[in-house]
């Protein structure tokens, strides 16, 4: 059985036939073919058209890590004087004071630093030594008071004295303090860079 085929065209190129009737997006015959963007744009959108959005920006840098931990130094170095003056000056521990001291060092260290996260661990620790130092302070001030020596002179010579009276001083609630004040820099170091 033979099957019927249209006949090959004349010039041999199979697609080479000519528009069937009904298709309005043929070439016509007779007609100039469409003339080809020569801007190098394969879409050719039609002029003033308005140009396709640009990329995203890459997000800010946020924070500068070596700034955020300077500012953290600063900052425990402050509350610890504070810290210590506010013991001295009313002859016992509040624990505010050691919330305020972490959560100011945290947020210096989170504001200025950014979303790193050493930021936090680091703050903590330098809280730590903060609540130590002004704890150091308070104390190095009540024995002064008491001895009739000033504060620079208690706590530069007798600098042995001051820290054994911590020790004889220190209660759960001393280490308590440490806990609350290390906590309060985590997390306002964490809660400043977000």
């Amino acid at each position: 059985m033979a099957q019927s085929a249209p006949p090959p065209p004349a010039d041999g190129n199979p697609y080479a036939q000519q528009p069937t009737d009904g298709n309005p997006y043929a070439q016509q015959p007779g007609t100039a073919p469409q003339p080809q963007p020569t801007d190098g744009n394969p879409f050719a959108q039609q002029p003033g058209a308005m140009p396709p959005p640009l990329a995203p920006l890459a997000p800010a840098r946020s924070g500068n890590v070596p700034l955020g931990l300077v500012a953290a130094v600063v900052a425990a170095l402050v509350t610890a004087g504070i810290y210590g003056a506010i013991i001295g000056a009313t002859e016992r521990e509040i624990g505010y004071a050691a919330v305020g001291v972490g959560f100011l060092i945290g947020l210096a260290a989170g504001k200025l630093g950014g979303s790193n996260p050493a930021l936090p661990v680091v703050s903590a620790l330098l809280s730590l030594g903060a609540v130590y130092v002004g704890q150091l302070i308070g104390v190095a001030m009540i024995m002064a008071d008491v001895a009739n020596l000033s504060f620079s002179t208690m706590i530069t010579e007798h600098f042995d004295v001051v820290t054994s009276g911590w020790k004889e001083s220190a209660d759960p609630m001393t280490f308590l303090f440490f806990a609350i004040g290390a906590f309060a820099a985590f997390s306002g170091a964490k809660k400043a860079a977000a």
